[in-house]
This record gives C-alpha cells, sequence and structure tokens, in this order.
C-alpha cells in the first residue's frame, strides 16, 4: 500500500468516525495550548541567556554543553539513577505481594479496613509524609530511636548519615504510593477468570501454585502498564527530596530536578536550568521507549 493511499483510508476512517474526533478535539487544543506551546518556548529559551534587564542573547547549544560539562548535574543523574531506580525496583515488587495478600484475605472487613489504611498516605502531600518520617526517624523522640533504646541500641541520627539517606527516600516514596498501586493490581485479580482457579485446584494445584501459575502470569499486562508509568516519573522526583533534604545529606540526595531548580530560581540561570529539563526530557524518553523494547509492551 503507498503512502497516497494509506492517507485516502486514513481520511476514510476520520470520516466514518468524525463524532470521536471532534470529542478529542478539545484534548488536544488543551494540550497543545498548555503543554506543547510551553515546551517549544522552553526549548527557544535554552539556547538563550536569559538576562534580567535587557534583550536575552542567543548562545546555541553553548548552555547544553555548560550543563554536560557541570559535576553537579552529574552527581544529580547519579543521585536520580540510584534513587529512582530503587523506587521502581521495590515500588514494583511491594504493591503485588501486597496484592496478592489482601486477595487471599477472606475477612472482608478487615480486608477492607487494611486497604483503606494503607492507602491513605498517598492521599497526603509531601510535606505532611516528609513531616511523617522526620518525625519518625527524629533523635529526640522519634519511634524508630525510641525503639532502638528499647533494646539497648544506640540512637542514630537518620537525617544526617549519608548511609541512610538514599534508602529513606526510596522506603518513604514506595510506602506512599504502596497502597495505590495495590489497589490497582487488586483490580487486576478480580478481573480474573474463576475458571482458571477452578482448572488449577482440579489439576491438584496449591495455594502457592496457583498464584504462581494463574494470578501471576495473568498481572502481566498491568505491570507492563505499572512499569511504562512508573519509569516516566523515575528522572522527574522533586517534592519528595526538596521537602526531606538537609545540608547534611544533599550531596547523596539532591537530583536533577533539585539541580534544575536551583540553576533557574536560586541561580537565575533560566537557559541553564530549561537545557538541563531538555536533558531530562530526552533521557525519559530514551527510558520510556528502552523499557518498551525490554518489556515487550505493544499498548493492546
Amino acid at each position: 500500500m503507498t503512502s497516497q493511499s494509506k492517507l485516502k483510508e486514513t481520511l476514510k476512517i476520520m470520516r466514518r468516525h468524525y463524532s470521536l474526533y471532534l470529542m478529542i478535539l478539545p484534548v488536544i487544543i488543551f494540550m497543545a495550548i498548555f503543554s506543547y506551546f510551553p515546551l517549544i518556548r522552553g526549548f527557544i529559551m535554552s539556547l538563550h541567556e536569559t538576562r534580567l534587564l535587557g534583550n536575552d542573547e542567543f548562545v546555541g547549544l553553548a548552555n547544553y554543553i555548560a550543563v554536560l560539562q557541570d559535576p553537579f548535574f552529574w552527581q544529580a543523574m547519579r543521585n536520580t539513577l540510584i534513587i529512582g531506580g530503587g523506587i521502581l525496583a521495590l515500588g514494583f515488587v511491594a504493591p503485588i505481594i501486597t496484592a496478592i495478600a489482601l486477595n487471599e484475605v477472606k475477612n472482608l472487613f478487615f480486608k477492607k479496613v487494611t486497604q483503606t489504611i494503607i492507602y491513605l498516605p498517598h492521599l497526603f502531600s509531601w510535606v505532611i509524609i516528609g513531616g511523617i518520617w522526620i518525625f519518625m526517624l527524629s533523635p529526640n523522640g522519634g519511634l524508630v530511636n525510641e525503639v532502638l533504646l528499647f533494646f539497648g541500641r544506640e540512637e542514630v541520627h537518620f537525617f544526617a548519615s549519608l548511609r541512610y539517606a538514599r534508602g529513606i527516600m526510596v522506603l518513604s516514596s514506595v510506602w506512599r504510593d504502596m497502597g495505590y498501586n495495590s489497589i490497582i493490581y487488586l483490580a487486576a485479580i478480580a478481573a480474573i477468570s474463576p475458571t482458571l482457579y477452578e482448572a488449577a485446584k482440579m489439576d491438584g494445584a496449591n495455594k502457592w501454585q496457583e498464584i504462581t501459575k494463574v494470578t501471576i502470569p495473568q498481572l502481566f499486562p498491568t505491570m507492563q502498564v505499572v512499569i511504562l508509568l512508573n519509569m516516566m516519573g523515575i528522572l522527574r522526583i522533586f517534592d519528595q527530596i526538596f521537602v526531606m533534604r538537609n545540608p547534611a545529606i544533599a550531596r547523596d540526595v539532591n537530583v536533577l530536578m533539585i539541580y534544575t531548580f536551583e540553576e533557574g530560581i536560586v541561580n537565575l540561570q533560566m537557559g541553564i536550568a530549561t537545557a538541563a529539563s531538555f536533558l531530562v526530557i530526552v533521557a525519559t524518553i530514551f527510558l520510556v521507549f528502552l523499557s518498551r523494547r525490554i518489556i515487550k509492551y505493544d499498548g493492546s
């Protein structure tokens, strides 16, 4: 089929389903105005040296070269990949285990109460989540340190120790979103045909075999979607780090979005900041396409 015939076929389909295209038109207009136009404007800004007084000076790729030569950018990239990779890995496994465990609970009241409790943190902002974790890990009356003292251990300054900094960021993020992601998996489990479990029982499968041979394979499409959604946000971590970091651990937790914020808002280097932002966008697109190839996600 030639390109001209493909175009005619596409136009024919669009005419046939014109009402659907009219329904999506407002969404396209909204995205064009509030997403793609600012994106284009930001790219133009990344090619200029922004000045508070006077006209901006066109510098071409100088801002991109400056970002790529900045050791703080690469330190932020390293921190982002470590923290984001930890969140991606642990945040992928924990909700699946939680969802499968909740699915096996027979007491409906206990199941609903547990779902509500683990989902609640997702409704809180990072200001509240950060406050909760800072209080729990505080050396002065914090829950964790009180438990350590009760068992005769020395108190630990968690938020002043580089040893624990990245782990705290990973665990707090997984703790916040685990309930939300587990509900997604619970919905997928509920959609699994009961006949599959009946067939497995007839073949003599025990509960563990039902989970590994029926439940988990049926969750693969949902896993693919969740991985892609999480992958798109792996380099855009900001709120959590901004709230929970401090000068003692900043070196090991400052991520790319913190680097962009400091360059653009604190140092007023908008050209540098927008250049760094576009590098993050390019890296995110690369990671998403790479993950699609690895997990063989076709969108169907």
